[in-house]
């Protein structure tokens, strides 16, 4: 009697585990890179270097995390993501333990930005997300990105408040190397996520009928306007993002209220962030992601509207913050999802790695644009103003994408 073919599959290589590795892997990876503002202060303590300059390779880490990411995508189709995934792991090691006795901005640049930067292309969203899309049974398809998506949420709200009681405890140097540790597991949990196959002609691509270059694939997405729309979209989404984890502390101190407030609003934003990403995977799975998408960016547009024109409170903050953390990361397995129903999983690291790529260009001016806020006119007003016309902006760009699945077998039919 024949052996299924499913049984002959190690039991860390089944769907289920696909999902716990990979929500793991993201709250490992996306957790850890959360961390770094704890560390600013403290660095500038020890080593007399000046806060600009720590907060400047950080920045630079998210540059060179949204300009890597598609070009990792692209090797990932190509060759696997596992050897990326594991390349991520390491370097994020590598990375945490340069940060940890850097004594000049040579080394801090060298392990906060590059390698970090580097590491978080490889360990981040798309490659993971992309191995759950093939994994996931179709009809649970978006509740499974939601749900790994959520896993780099909780990574979030578990490794701030533990990185910040490290510090305090022993210090920032051996909470940078704890951070270390923590991130190696990537590297084991590799082996459940990573794809079996090689270029294109290997068993993945054979799995998923894909038989269309990578170039091709390109072409197909970039003379797709929906996928135009969604890469547009996802810009705003890295723009509100990362001016609210940059400023929304000094904004709410500019307030008069306490730091402490500012810090309880993210920690808010943190844990109904993991609601957030479950609850959009599940609807996901049930009505049109674009029309999610749009609603998303229309109630943080008004959500901002309705913080800024209401009286300044802590009760306030923490409200708003733990509605705008429902909406927060939300978009990941909605956008995701979308590339994948329209275009397939087979390049979907590449796709969706583009379409991250903007999410970080929008990151860069959000938190940038904070600063030149407050700098120009002495108040983040404008930015906030800026940031209900991009959710305004953002919810009319996904309203018409056409979100259908491409029938590539249709396209290439000979005309009758």
């Amino acid at each position: 009697m024949p052996v299924a073919a499913h049984s002959l599959v190690p039991f860390y290589r089944q769907p289920l585990f696909v999902l716990l590795a990979a929500g793991i892997i993201l709250g490992l990876g996306m957790g850890v890179r959360q961390t770094f503002g704890l560390f600013v202060q403290p660095i500038a303590d020890t080593t007399g270097l000046s806060v600009a300059s720590i907060s400047l390779a950080i920045a630079f880490q998210n540059l060179l995390w949204g300009a890597l990411t598609p070009a990792v995508g692209m090797a990932a189709d190509r060759y696997g993501n596992g050897p990326f995934l594991v390349l991520g792991g390491v370097l994020y090691v590598v990375g945490l333990a340069i940060t940890a006795y850097a004594d000049s901005l040579v080394l801090l640049h060298l392990g906060a930005g590059v390698f970090v930067g580097f590491a978080v292309a490889c360990a981040g969203f798309p490659l993971v997300l992309a191995a759950v899309a093939r994994a996931a049974p179709d009809d649970r398809r978006s509740s499974w990105l939601g749900i790994a998506s959520a896993g780099g949420s909780v990574g979030q709200f578990l490794l701030l408040p533990g990185a910040q009681g490290l510090i305090g405890a022993f210090d920032y140097q051996i909470a940078l190397l704890v951070l270390a540790g923590l991130a190696f597991l990537i590297v084991p949990l590799t082996a459940s996520v990573a794809d079996r196959r090689l270029r294109e002609g290997g068993e993945m691509a054979a799995a998923t009928g894909a038989s269309q270059s990578l170039m091709a694939a390109l072409g197909e997405a970039g003379g797709h306007r929906g996928y135009l729309l969604l890469t547009a979209g996802f810009f705003v989404c890295g723009f509100h993002v990362a001016f609210m984890t940059t400023h929304l502390p000094g904004y709410i101190v500019s307030c008069n209220l306490s730091a402490q407030t500012g810090a309880v609003a993210l920690g808010l934003i943190g844990f109904f962030n993991i609601v957030g990403g479950l609850l959009a995977g599940w609807l996901g799975g049930r009505y049109r992601k674009k029309y999610l998408l749009s609603g998303i960016y229309l109630a943080r547009a008004v959500a901002i509207t309705l913080f800024l024109l209401g009286p300044k409170t802590d009760v306030a903050v923490w409200v708003f913050s733990a509605a705008f953390g429902l909406l927060w990361l939300s978009t990941v397995p909605l956008t995701s999802g979308l590339v994948g129903q329209i275009f397939g999983p087979r390049y979907m690291a590449t796709l969706f790695g583009i379409v991250m790529m903007s999410h970080q260009v929008g990151a860069f001016f959000g938190a940038w644009a904070g600063g030149l806020s407050v700098d120009i006119f002495g108040s983040y007003d404008p930015v906030w103003l800026v940031s209900i016309a991009l959710g305004l902006i953002a919810a009319v760009l996904h309203w018409p994408i056409a979100d259908r699945p491409l029938d590539r077998a249709a396209a290439v039919q000979p005309a009758q």
